[in-house]
């Protein structure tokens, strides 16, 4: 039997009033030659409709450059060359993170040079530069890795637990850790839920303008349309309230009109990195070290695919836009995999009588049926295996959220 999780006790929390936070100054990196140009393809990359976390992605990154451009005496795009840009490649293999001291992950890497090709590839187009100098720019070849944390059932169980729902906050932060498991829905996708977009009488969630500025309408399942119910009538109108009467006295902003689904307890919206401190903190008190909210959207694909859901409609659930997209959870959802091994596979079975057993088992004298449904499992797995791994394309640079929401600790994000 596994133990049961106590939920986490901590001192009541009293909502507050959000301190006043000093106009920040302008980055340093803004004031340098080159962002002038950086400022010009920021504002037709949002003409463009292209997604705010994506051009707030390109900003920083086309930040870095600009600020290792101008130590190195580049002051305007036409001295920009294919030598100076593999150069600067270089310096993303070499550097090391701030936080940390390791490597940048070859995802960050893509990120930051997939920011410049687009920068240089307008800068092209509109004729401030003859020639486009990152057209034949390599990009670093994205490994099809899989998640490194894969929660179980019982795990999940025990993280639900965690949250004190007799207090304030802890039904909020139950009903947001419910949905992301229920739906399989992205960080990012919470933080912008409307009011109006969960039907808690079907328990149905309607996401709008997911990654790749696609809506979807998914299920979120019995538990989270219950705790998300309990959330709305008994936290979400004292938060909002007290946020309003801090409007009022002009301390703060009101959320009175507010319609965002959750909200912290200064009565604003969450932050993607304020959400992911959450889910890590709860996490943590499991024993799960790495990981976020992704870790939940892994584990409810995988345990669907396990109980015999179809990949498309895990497709259709996660809001990918390629199947090879989910694929990946072939390979972590092995209980159907073990079940075909263990009746197929002659070396799984006790071996009675030495050699003449094997030969029995090899010969199918008593060899068991493949579990119904096994088999389409592993034919998942072989399909995807059969592909080449050398001479495979290298896959398109990804839209990027924010955060990074590689919260699995930089596995291979759905």
């Amino acid at each position: 039997m596994t133990e049961t999780s106590t939920p986490v006790r901590r001192r009541k929390r009293k909502l507050r009033r959000k301190p006043g936070t000093a106009a920040r100054a302008a980055p340093a990196w803004q004031a340098l030659p080159l962002a002038t140009w950086v400022h010009e393809y920021l504002r037709w990359a949002e003409v463009s409709r292209l997604a705010p976390a994506s051009v707030g992605m390109r900003q920083r990154s086309l930040a870095r450059f600009v600020e290792w451009a101008h130590e190195r005496g580049l002051r305007h795009p036409r001295e920009l060359s294919r030598a100076v840009l593999e150069s600067y490649q270089r310096h993303l293999y070499l550097a090391r993170s701030k936080r940390d001291g390791q490597p940048l992950s070859l995802h960050s890497q893509e990120v930051l040079i997939s920011a410049l090709r687009g920068w240089c590839k307008w800068l092209t187009r509109d004729g401030h530069i003859p020639a486009n100098p990152a057209a034949d720019l390599e990009m670093p070849r994205m490994p099809r890795t899989l998640p490194r944390v894969l929660l179980s059932v019982d795990q999940v169980r025990q993280l639900m637990a965690l949250p004190d729902v007799q207090g304030l906050t802890g039904v909020r932060d139950r009903a947001m850790l419910e949905l992301l498991y229920g739906s399989g829905m992205r960080r990012s996708e919470l933080t912008r839920l409307q009011l109006g977009d969960v039907d808690l009488a079907n328990g149905t969630v309607f996401i709008r303008q997911g990654k790749g500025r696609r809506d979807r309408y998914v299920p979120m399942g019995a538990s989270a349309a219950h705790w998300t119910r309990r959330y709305c009538a008994e936290v979400r109108p004292m938060i909002a309230g007290h946020a309003g009467q801090v409007g009022e006295a002009g301390q703060g902003i009101g959320a009175a009109t507010d319609w965002t689904l959750f909200l912290t307890d200064y009565g604003e919206s969450f932050e993607r990195g304020r959400l992911t401190d959450m889910v890590s903190r709860y996490l943590r008190s499991i024993g799960v070290e790495h990981g976020s909210c992704h870790v939940l959207r892994h584990a409810c694909a995988t345990h669907m695919l396990e109980a015999g859901a179809e990949l498309r409609f895990i497709q259709v659930l996660l809001g990918h836009a390629d199947m090879s997209t989910t694929q990946i959870y072939t390979h972590v959802a092995i209980g159907k995999l073990i079940e075909v091994h263990a009746a197929t596979h002659p070396g799984a079975k006790p071996m009675q009588g030495g050699a003449n057993g094997l030969q029995g088992a090899i010969g199918g004298g008593d060899g068991g049926e493949v579990p119904g449904g096994a088999g389409e499992a592993l034919a998942a797995v072989w399909a995807l295996d059969g592909e080449d791994d050398d001479g495979g394309a290298v896959d398109a640079p990804a839209q990027p959220e924010g955060e990074d929401e590689r919260g699995a600790g930089g596995a291979a994000q759905g």
